[in-house]
Order: structure tokens, then sequence, then C-alpha cells
């Protein structure tokens, strides 16, 4: 059976987790948290402390392995995720941003979010999202035709 490392808190780490625990304005998480490191450096198991808090054990290594790496901040936020990738790929977003301000349409002299993404083969509305993270307003300016006709 494997052994959990010990957690040993000084006073002043046991008066503020003491504090998150019984806190009624802090998120249920950090409160959860809080408990965990407590029963932990009272020398009970994973086993014990899921059990007393209606926890997976899992949860409670966790817990505890977190503390033991980070301390005090390491309960209060939930480690980084990967998040979702990326629909369009940066290339084509390169592509699209070099695109409205280097060139323009054959037949306008501006890009519009339509024609756009007629010759880029995306959507509108990624368009759009584009232009307004990168802050590109085409309608505002034009490109000059000696730039146009070197593109072509």
């Amino acid at each position: 059976m494997r052994v959990a490392p010990p957690v040993v808190i000084d006073s002043s780490q046991k008066g503020m987790l003491e504090q998150w625990a019984r806190s009624r304005s802090l998120p249920v998480r950090q409160v959860e948290r809080a408990r965990v490191v407590l029963l932990a450096a009272e020398g009970k198991s994973d086993l014990e402390i899921a059990a007393s808090l209606r926890i997976s054990n899992q949860k409670a290594a966790r817990w505890r392995k977190r503390f033991l790496k980070l301390g005090l901040p390491g309960l209060e936020k939930d480690a980084p995720r990967p998040g979702r990738k990326p629909v369009i790929p940066a290339a084509v977003k390169r592509e699209l941003i070099q695109k409205t301000i280097q060139s323009a349409p054959a037949n306008a002299t501006q890009w519009s979010t339509r024609s756009m993404a007629a010759e880029m083969g995306v959507s509108e509305a990624t368009v759009r999202r584009i232009w307004n993270a990168h802050g590109l307003k085409p309608h505002l300016w034009t490109v000059s035709r000696s730039a146009k006709t070197d593109d072509s």
C-alpha cells in the first residue's frame, strides 16, 4: 500500500487554512481544499480524508500534492488547462491579414468581410473576428493602386 507524503504546516499557514475552511464567502472549492490540507496535516490518509469530506481519494491526493509543491497559492486556483485547439490555422490568419493590408479585390477599392471570406474560403464571421482582434478596418483606408498591381 502506498503511503501519502506527510503534510507539515506552520502556525501562520494553519491559521490561514482554518480561516478558509470556516469561510462562507470564499468559493466552495477553496474551502474544500483547505479542509483536505488541514486533515492531511493531522496525519490522516487520503482514504480517511476522502471518506470524511465525501470526495474521491484521488482528489484528496491531488490537493495534498499541490499544497506540498506550491503552498497556499496552489490551493487558490485550478491548474491551467490547454483549452480548445484553434479551428482556423495560424497560417490562414496570417494570410488573411496580409491580404487585407497589402492588396485589394479586383472589383473594389477595399475588402469587405464577404469578399474576403469568399477569397479565403472561411466564414464572414471568421473574417470579422480576425479583423477585430487585429484592429483592422479596411473600410477606413484603401490600398494604393501600385500595391494592388504589384500583387496581381
